[in-house]
């Protein structure tokens, strides 16, 4: 198995079903994790010295942090209704909580924090949704977190890609301090498939094929993205949806095109 993909496991005592830290990416900035909370469960932890991004992925609940609370918060039931989520930005030095109103799948992105922002609720009118592509490298985007909006370093993005499209392409990357053109920035991908049987594919791979990998990606499944480019595509019958954290030294998403494949949006 490649060391790029990382399966769920079983919910320990706090649901917790994923995670990829600094640690175990073997790198810098990203930490990641799914939590799968029970009706009534609660959620408790410190974002330390940790920005904090929490997703609700699916179905409602109560988050307190950073001396702020939020009541009955969520609509989105189901992954796939295809509504912007609730979120809430928590700053380093915060403690929080979160009590499950009804089964809740959240996500808990995180990266170096400095102190410089509020605690928030992103509500899913303030989530920015886009269409990007055409024909089969059509895809949908929520922007939850995008560098246009307050943080010190998290990008927070969903996307949906329709059955047997690519998504992510053509190819591209961002491992190179080459601003204003190419920015660094790691990035996870959580991979959710309906039918939930279904199957995708990633590819992670540098110019020089030091790096890689090609996986098959089950639902529930994150890939790390160290550097590379990373296209995916969802085979015919399976819609797939996303979730991309992002962060590096600059928050500045500035990408590169893999050159063998540029011509595709130069033909566009």
């Amino acid at each position: 198995m490649t060391s790029l993909l990382v399966r769920p496991q079983s919910p320990d005592a706090d649901g917790k079903v994923l995670e990829v830290t600094p640690q175990s990416a073997g790198w810098d900035h990203v930490g990641f994790r799914v939590h799968r909370l029970q009706k009534g469960q609660r959620l408790s932890g410190e974002t330390g010295s940790r920005e904090h991004c929490l997703v609700l992925l699916s179905g409602r609940a109560t988050v307190a942090g950073a001396g702020e609370r939020w009541e009955d918060i969520g609509e989105r039931m189901d992954i796939f209704d295809k509504v912007p989520p609730y979120s809430v930005y928590l700053p380093d030095g915060a403690d929080f909580e979160v009590e499950a109103l009804t089964d809740l799948e959240i996500a808990v992105c995180s990266a170096p924090g400095h102190g410089n922002h509020k605690a928030r609720l992103i509500a899913p009118q303030q989530v920015k949704c886009s269409t990007r592509g055409g024909g089969t490298n059509t895809r949908h985007i929520h922007d939850i977190l995008p560098e246009t909006e307050p943080a010190d370093g998290l990008l927070v993005v969903e996307v949906y890609t329709p059955p047997g499209n690519w998504s992510s392409y053509p190819p591209h990357k961002h491992d190179v301090d080459n601003l204003p053109e190419e920015s660094i920035l790691e990035e996870t991908y959580y991979h959710r498939l309906n039918p939930s049987q279904g199957f995708a594919f990633q590819r992670v791979y540098t110019d020089d094929r030091s790096l890689d990998e090609t996986m098959a990606v089950d639902n529930g499944c994150c890939v790390m993205v160290p550097r590379g480019y990373h296209p995916v595509g969802a085979p015919h019958g399976y819609e797939l949806y996303y979730l991309n954290v992002m962060a590096g030294p600059k928050r500045e998403w500035k990408f590169k095109n893999d050159p063998e494949h540029e011509w595709i949006v130069q033909q566009q």
